[in-house]
């Protein structure tokens, strides 16, 4: 699974506004020819997983 599927697969975790802004960061990145597995995909997967984790927590 890429980091772009994982996303798409907690996506329904995150609030809309923060899967706008993730979404809307990883087009931009494969717009010019960025790839679903790349570091910052991954960089944004972490950061929805982080979001996701600490809406748990409270």
């Amino acid at each position: 699974m890429t980091a772009l599927e994982e996303i798409a697969s907690i996506a329904h975790l995150l609030p809309l506004e923060v899967l706008k802004d993730v979404n809307q960061r990883c087009m931009d990145w494969m717009a010019p020819g960025g790839k679903e597995d790349d570091p910052y995909i991954h960089q944004q997967l972490r950061f929805a997983k982080r979001f996701v984790k600490g809406k748990e927590g409270k």
